[in-house]
């Protein structure tokens, strides 16, 4: 285990950090000694680990799944474009104001197929972060996506759009230059686009900032990842006027895969590696591929009435109420 997935876990993971710990102090002391044996009580403790590890997962909080989300490890949509994307190539700036770096665009090759993606990018360490802004779009930005929404649709290319974002950046030069307009725009792109669109939660999906590149024909959610219309934070700030109360608020907003997709919210699941996506990145990336590439072959037969129709169908029945 590397220096920084040591660093690197979350509060409610302490047991399994304590157990990993005295692996890696059992594996240093071995170095200095290598005649010390310690294979089986290396094996004892990994295997008590698993078994930790298996047990918190199974049964998280919505607040334990929010700190999983943001997990500063978790892959984020250059690793998904580098390990998936073919030949991609970036498409900067909206022809407008400026670029933004908080969303990523561009064209590429999926499974053999051209598609366009559009995702939002948090950034690795504290120079990407801030380059990215932490994954918060300016107006720029979802200008850009609707810019690249109609040429995908121009060249008949479906997009795929991944989503991890806090929510659209609330700053006044952001205000000032149209934010809720751009959002709309972006919106109203994806609701118009005569090509599939398929959209994976793959961190955070916060408000209008994710719905703006997220109004898909499928959406995919990882099976940690949240999706609400605020953050826990700010939903508490709002109701009790506290900031200790995000738990409980995180709670009450059913922000969860599992929640949403027993409200027809997202469409399906992907399961994460065993302890989330931030243990095994590399499988965690595989199965979002194949869950796209399904998605889309789904999608394949569908004329561009047909998209449109579908997805004004999907998103017109949310929130709808049966009554006997």
């Amino acid at each position: 285990m590397s220096e920084e997935r040591m660093h690197a876990f979350l509060d409610f993971e302490a047991p399994i950090a304590e157990l990993e710990g005295k692996i890696e102090e059992l594996r240093r002391l071995q170095a200095d000694d290598p005649a010390m044996d310690i294979q089986d009580d290396v094996a004892r403790l990994e295997k008590k680990a698993a078994a930790q590890l298996e047990d918190i997962y199974a049964k998280l909080s919505p607040w334990q799944k929010t700190q999983v989300a943001r997990h500063p490890l978790r892959p984020h949509t250059l690793d998904y474009i580098n390990a998936l994307i073919e030949d991609f190539v970036p498409l900067a700036g909206d022809r407008s104001f400026g670029e933004d770096k908080a969303i990523i665009s561009g064209v590429g090759r999926f499974k053999g197929q051209s598609v366009a993606l559009i995702g939002h990018e948090k950034g690795n360490d504290t120079e990407s972060r801030i380059n990215h802004n932490f994954g918060m779009a300016r107006p720029e930005g979802y200008r850009k996506a609707a810019r690249i929404l109609k040429l995908a649709e121009q060249f008949n290319m479906p997009v795929i759009t991944l989503v991890d974002t806090a929510g659209a950046y609330p700053g006044l030069g952001a205000e000032e230059r149209g934010q809720a307009e751009a959002i709309a725009r972006s919106t109203e792109a994806c609701l118009e686009a005569g090509v599939p669109i398929v959209s994976v939660i793959i961190g955070e999906g916060g408000s209008g900032g994710a719905v703006a590149i997220a109004t898909a024909n499928r959406v995919l959610m990882l099976e940690h990842a949240i999706y609400s219309v605020i953050s826990p934070e700010g939903c508490a700030s709002i109701l009790w006027r506290k900031d200790d109360k995000a738990q409980d608020a995180a709670a009450a907003m059913k922000l969860t895969a599992q929640h949403l997709q027993e409200l027809n919210v997202i469409d399906a699941i992907i399961e994460e590696p065993m302890g989330g996506a931030h243990r095994n990145r590399e499988t965690a990336i595989q199965d979002t591929g194949a869950a796209i590439e399904t998605t889309l072959k789904s999608l394949s037969e569908f004329t561009p009435d047909m998209l449109r129709q579908d997805r004004r169908k999907k998103f017109l029945e949310l929130g709808r109420l049966e009554v006997a």
